[in-house]
C-alpha cells in the first residue's frame, strides 16, 4: 500500500511512528555532514576544493530540509527547531557523520565511503510506500550523483600520489573504518519499517551492496580491503554519541539559540 500524503500516514500511528524515525535518520546524517562539510570553507588544499565543498555542504543541508520539512508536515515541530534545539541523545544520526573533519585525506574518505552508502540508501528508497519520501529521494539521489564523481577522484588521486598523500589516506582508513558500520543500521525499529514497506532492503543487504560498490573503487586505488565494517561501540540510531556531536549542535545553534522567535 502507498501512502500518498502527510494527512494519510497521520492516520496510522504506527505507520507516522515508523516513518519519523526514518525521516530523522535521514535528516540529521544529512545535517551533520554537510555542516562538516562547510567547515572546509576558504582552508581547502585548493580553490576547486574549495567551491566544491561549499556547493556540496548547500546540497546536504538543503537535503536535511527536506526530510525537515517533511517530518514537520507529518506534526513534529519546525525545521528550525528540529535542526538546531534537539539535544544528542535524540539525534539519530551515525556517529561517523558527527566526528570533527581531521585532516584532508580523513575527510575526503569518509565522505566518499558516506557518499556510496546514501546512493545506496537512496536507491533502496526508491521504493518507498511514502510517496512524498520516494519522489524526493529520486531527486536528492540525481544531486548526490556529482558528489559522488568528486568524491571518487579525490580518493584515486589521494591514493596514486603516492609519499605523504597516501599515508595520509590510508591512515584515514584505519581511523574512520570502525564507526562506518553505524552507517547501516535503520535503528531499532527496522522490523516496522520493512513490515510498513517504508525501506525495501536490511541493514545487513545495504551493507553488502555498499561494499559491492566500493571494493572497485579501493581495486583502482590500490587500497587494501578492510573486510566488512564491524558493528560500532556507539549506535547513533538509537540516540548514543560522542561528545563531538553535542559540540556541533553547540555551533550550529549559535545564531538560532540568541534568539530563537526572530525570522533570520
Amino acid at each position: 500500500m502507498n501512502v500518498e500524503s502527510a494527512d494519510q500516514a497521520r492516520q496510522d500511528p504506527e505507520y507516522r511512528k515508523a516513518l519519523v524515525e526514518l525521516l530523522y535518520q535521514l535528516a540529521d546524517d544529512e545535517l551533520c555532514l554537510g555542516h562538516r562539510d562547510s567547515e572546509w570553507l576558504g582552508v581547502a588544499p585548493d580553490i576547486e576544493g574549495d567551491v566544491a565543498f561549499s556547493s556540496i555542504a548547500q546540497d546536504e543541508v538543503g537535503h536535511a530540509v527536506f526530510h525537515l520539512e517533511r517530518l514537520h508536515e507529518l506534526g513534529e515541530p519546525d525545521p528550525d527547531f528540529l535542526a538546531f534545539s534537539r539535544g544528542p541523545t535524540e539525534r539519530r544520526n551515525a556517529v561517523l557523520v558527527e566526528r570533527p573533519n581531521g585532516d584532508w585525506a580523513q575527510t575526503i574518505l569518509r565522505h566518499f565511503l558516506y557518499d556510496v552508502f546514501d546512493d545506496v540508501r537512496a536507491e533502496s528508497l526508491l521504493a518507498s510506500s511514502y510517496r512524498p519520501l520516494a519522489q524526493g529521494m529520486a531527486k536528492i539521489r540525481r544531486e548526490e550523483y556529482y558528489h559522488l564523481l568528486h568524491l571518487k577522484m579525490w580518493v584515486i588521486r589521494l591514493a596514486q600520489g603516492g609519499g605523504e598523500a597516501r599515508r595520509r589516506l590510508e591512515q584515514a582508513l584505519a581511523e574512520v573504518w570502525p564507526e562506518v558500520g553505524g552507517l547501516f543500521s535503520w535503528g531499532e525499529g527496522e522490523a516496522e519499517l520493512l513490515r510498513h514497506g517504508l525501506i525495501q532492503c536490511r541493514s545487513d543487504e545495504l551493507m553488502h551492496r555498499w561494499a559491492e560498490r566500493v571494493k572497485p573503487i579501493f581495486r583502482e586505488a590500490e587500497l587494501l580491503w578492510p573486510g566488512l565494517p564491524p558493528q560500532p561501540e556507539l549506535q547513533g540510531r538509537s540516540g548514543e554519541h560522542t561528545q563531538d556531536l553535542a559540540e556541533l549542535i553547540r555551533t550550529m545553534s549559535e545564531v538560532y539559540s540568541s534568539d530563537p522567535a526572530a525570522r533570520w
